[in-house]
């Protein structure tokens, strides 16, 4: 959110939100001057709300406003469909509003009041995808009131918006779990910045600067954090980067997640939320593999748990809009020099969410989800990345190959043209929850995880026994490939320069 001095501030929505942002605005004049509601209901339309006009319907009042430079719209409506931001995006940019804000993630508006701090400028995956199912967040972290969470990967894009819903949930402490000082440093400031302008709950927020890899590590800090839920979403996760470096993505993946469950277990932490992606799914990914490896993992440990308050379990989805690595930042900045936005093949699709609605979903389950249970959240229909892209340059007032050119690269190492939710031997099925699917095996899972486990160790961890092991990619690749078939599968797909 910025913080600098504005002019004059029209805010879209007369609703609760709107005037929750208006009166708080007066409060701090240095962000100036509400001039104006703009609003489409009638019933508002005309009336003052606290000595505020409200001015309506948009479209044809937008067209009447003069603006200078120093004019900003606050979109302040949180229950807005993506058809309708889309079309709200459309008539301010016509009505010559350069600065255009947006009040973010639903969940955290619907049970509190709204905030001038959560306000940020709006961005393109604010209208890309389907609508988010509204969650009363509130409701839904009930589980966690007076707990103490802890979430790995907490400077992550998911690990953070994680950690900025759980502001919500009443935890008494919030642990902040991760391996970069810097990206921790970052969302502990954010979080403290957010507790001090009233957002959420007064839950005391602990950075821990630690390395899953670290086994001794992993048991000392979980015996004297004592947290009583996780929720793991540390990983590394950028598939062609792993396939260059397959000995880091199985030691830090794999080997991290099993020293947090040991530690998790022999501490008494009561629920265990295991994060994983599409990749995992029949996977041809050295990345893809290691977290299939970790689900196989979460779920065998849930198969030892004998008190009835434990709770291990996974949830799967596929792409999120706007991570770190993902398609949606590069296409900004391809955008932003003036193109090319490069594609791997125009038949390429994705399953795409927001970030927001993902972590609400992996609340909820946390939350409801029963023990040894893998779930999926419902990601709707996938998305062709090329129409993605063409939306993208659109949002920025270009027009796709006259003013912006596409190119097509090619599969990177890794890659295929679709990634699938679940297996052949995977039969996924409705639960009581909107867009949380429960997800069962036709026939058990035949891999032994904890042989695996003893074959990869003296590649991923020194052993004087055998140190000709040690780093050996070439060994880890046939060790994978034997447990996983999919892992042979090759990418025969034809040049897309050629299509």
């Amino acid at each position: 959110m910025t913080t600098q001095k504005s002019g004059r501030l029209y805010i879209i929505g007369a609703g609760f939100a709107g005037q929750t942002l208006a009166n708080e605005i007066k409060s701090k004049a240095v962000f100036g001057e509400v001039v104006a509601f703009l609003d489409d209901d009638p019933g508002k339309i005309g009336r003052r709300i606290d000595g505020i006009p409200v001015l309506g319907p948009i479209r044809d009042v937008a067209k009447l406003l003069r603006m200078n430079p120093a004019d900003e719209a606050i979109i302040a409506i949180p229950s807005a469909s993506r058809e309708y931001l889309k079309e709200l995006y459309g008539i301010l940019k016509k009505a010559g509003f350069v600065k255009i804000r947006i009040l973010p993630a639903i969940s955290q508006i619907l049970e509190g009041n709204a905030h001038l701090i959560q306000t940020r400028s709006i961005d393109p995956q604010d209208l890309l995808g389907r609508t988010p199912v509204a969650i009363n967040l509130r409701q839904s972290l009930s589980y966690l009131r007076g707990k103490r969470v802890l979430v790995t990967g907490a400077g992550g894009s998911i690990g953070s918006e994680l950690c900025r819903q759980l502001l919500s949930g009443g935890a008494s402490r919030l642990y902040l779990f991760g391996h970069g000082e810097n990206s921790i440093y970052q969302i502990d400031r954010e979080l403290r910045l957010l507790q001090e302008e009233g957002v959420g709950e007064k839950a005391t927020l602990v950075p821990v600067i630690g390395d899953l890899k670290d086994l001794s590590y992993m048991d000392y800090i979980l015996g004297h954090l004592k947290a009583d839920v996780i929720f793991h979403t540390a990983a590394y996760k950028h598939v062609p980067m792993m396939e260059e470096n397959p000995v880091a993505a199985i030691e830090n993946n794999l080997f991290g997640t099993e020293n947090l469950i040991g530690a998790a277990r022999k501490h008494g932490v009561q629920r265990f939320v295991h994060i994983t992606t599409d990749k995992a799914v029949d996977p041809v990914s050295v990345y893809g593999a290691s977290k299939y490896l970790c689900e196989q993992l979460v779920l065998d440990a849930a198969k030892m748990v004998t008190d009835t308050n434990l709770k291990f379990m996974v949830v799967r989805f596929g792409n999120v809009l706007g991570s770190r690595g993902s398609i949606v930042p590069l296409f900004q900045k391809q955008i932003e020099k003036g193109g090319p936005v490069t594609i791997t093949h125009p038949d390429m699709r994705r399953y795409f969410m927001t970030i927001p609605e993902a972590c609400s979903l992996v609340l909820k389950a946390g939350g409801v989800g029963d023990n040894g249970r893998l779930y999926l959240l419902d990601m709707g229909e996938p998305v062709r990345i090329r129409d993605m892209a063409e939306q993208m340059i659109r949002f920025y007032g270009f027009e796709p190959e006259s003013d912006i050119k596409i190119e097509y690269v090619g599969l990177r190492p890794g890659e295929r043209l679709d990634e699938p939710l679940w297996g052949d031997d995977e039969q996924p099925g409705p639960t009581e929850y909107s867009r949380i699917l429960r997800v069962n095996r036709k026939s058990p899972e035949r891999l032994d995880i904890r042989g695996l486990l003893e074959k990869l160790a003296p590649i991923c961890r020194f052993d004087p026994q055998n140190p000709e092991a040690y780093r050996n990619s070439k060994a880890l690749r046939a060790i994978l490939a034997e447990a996983i078939p999919s892992l042979l599968i090759k990418n025969e797909i034809k040049d897309p320069a050629h299509v």
